[in-house]
């Protein structure tokens, strides 16, 4: 933990803000409350770690300071000693004198809090927006870019699932096995979400958040793992698409911490182990029928089994997002496809994919759409049209590392060849 107050408070922050609150919503049964209670906890540790130094174990320090404060918090609200205790007494404070200071993560906490948020009571979009609220610790204006809506819209959407979720009391629980099918699918949708924050972070900073990738796998994993013995083709292929993804971290970013784009990439620093993992579950995903996450592990194996950039099979890739878009169908789904048709048709017929997209309009605010766009543009030889795209993938681009790799493309076609 480093020495400096502020500099340890910011790195607690980044990488245990949703295991502080997962374990604070588990005390006080309230998401709010938790969240209040930790931001007030982070704030009182830069000023009194400052003086005392950091403690030996900062997450329970901080777990410790916000309980306190959320009983003060309770006791305001109810404003008598009496009414406290039968707040106690209710389960929802759970009643300890000091929390647990064994540094080992209790094992189902966050995914107490994932099947909490994936209630079938929540809309799938507000389940999938408090979870990384919650368990992510991203701002709402950061939630709404990632769903491509207004932050007040955002806002309210995350008040209502809250407002839901204590009203009808649903429980700070993993459910039994005959209730977990009907949240499966919104479960593995938001540790997924919860990968793909940590794969290419939305805020200004590293473009991977290793804690975010490592937690994801970890919670993939345990979801398979309770599932029974048998455990469900999409559950398997999550893990496995993770896992292959994952694979390729050492290899996305150079010495200065600049995006290195799939195709130039140092396939040496690929992790073999991981995808020698991965590839047998892509294999057993797909015996129950081929699902969304199956079809993506697919693919990704598809490129991590090519020893070269050049010996990607791109046809049977485009095969495979071509079952994608018709299986789940989405604007992302389609982007994507539209890479695939670039390598194998070349850059006009994926143009003419983009151009229908942004016509939707649904994915104006999407900065890789743009960027997709641009690539295209440039490499069909429009320079000027592709550094008008890359200008607007610019100007929503909210990562610094995909801000550089961009600002670099763009000085490529404004010089008209490679950036010094």
């Amino acid at each position: 933990m480093p020495a400096d107050a502020a500099t340890a408070v910011e790195a607690l922050y980044r990488s245990d803000w949703g295991r502080i609150v997962a374990t604070l919503i588990g005390l006080v049964g309230d998401f709010d409350l938790a969240e209040e209670s930790a931001q007030e906890a982070f704030a009182a540790a830069v000023d009194q770690w400052r003086v005392s130094g950091v403690p030996e174990f900062p997450r329970a320090w901080i777990i410790q300071t916000a309980r306190h404060k959320a009983i003060d918090r309770i006791r305001h609200r109810t404003r008598s000693e009496k009414k406290l205790e039968a707040y106690a007494a209710s389960g929802l404070v759970r009643v300890v004198e000091e929390p647990d200071y064994d540094a080992n993560e209790i094992p189902d906490e966050r995914l107490r809090l994932i099947f909490t948020c994936c209630h079938p009571a929540l809309a799938l979009e507000a389940q999938v927006a408090l979870t990384l609220r919650a368990l992510c610790g991203l701002e709402t204006d950061e939630i709404a870019r990632a769903f491509l809506v207004p932050p007040a819209t955002m806002a309210q959407r995350l008040v209502r699932a809250k407002r839901k979720i204590r009203d009808a009391g649903i429980p700070y629980i993993v459910p039994e096995m005959g209730d977990m099918s009907e949240r499966l699918d919104a479960v593995l949708a938001v540790i997924y979400l919860v990968f793909n924050e940590g794969y290419a972070a939305t805020r200004e900073g590293p473009l991977v958040r290793t804690d975010l990738c490592a937690e994801a796998i970890r919670l993939g994993r345990l979801v398979r793992m309770l599932m029974g013995p048998q455990p469900p083709g999409e559950a398997t292929a999550l893990v496995a698409l993770m896992l292959l993804q994952d694979a390729r971290r050492d290899a996305r970013l150079d010495e200065s911490g600049d995006l290195v784009i799939l195709e130039e990439q140092d396939r040496r620093r690929w992790d073999r182990g991981q995808i020698a993992e991965a590839l047998p579950l892509v294999a057993e995903a797909f015996r129950g029928g081929a699902g969304p996450f199956a079809l993506q592990a697919a693919i990704a194996s598809q490129h991590c089994q090519a020893a070269r950039a050049e010996d990607t099979d791109w046809p049977q890739i485009l095969r495979l997002y071509n079952l994608l878009e018709r299986l789940h169908p989405s604007p992302i789904v389609s982007l994507n496809r539209a890479v695939a048709v670039a390598m194998v048709e070349g850059p006009q017929p994926a143009l003419a994919i983009v151009d229908s997209l942004a016509a939707g309009g649904d994915l104006d605010g999407y900065h890789l759409l743009h960027a997709a766009r641009a690539d295209l543009l440039r490499r069909a030889g429009a320079s000027g049209e592709a550094a008008k795209s890359y200008a607007r993938a610019l100007a929503l681009v909210t990562n610094g590392s995909e801000r550089r790799f961009l600002e670099r493309r763009l000085r490529e076609v404004q010089r008209g060849g490679p950036a010094a």
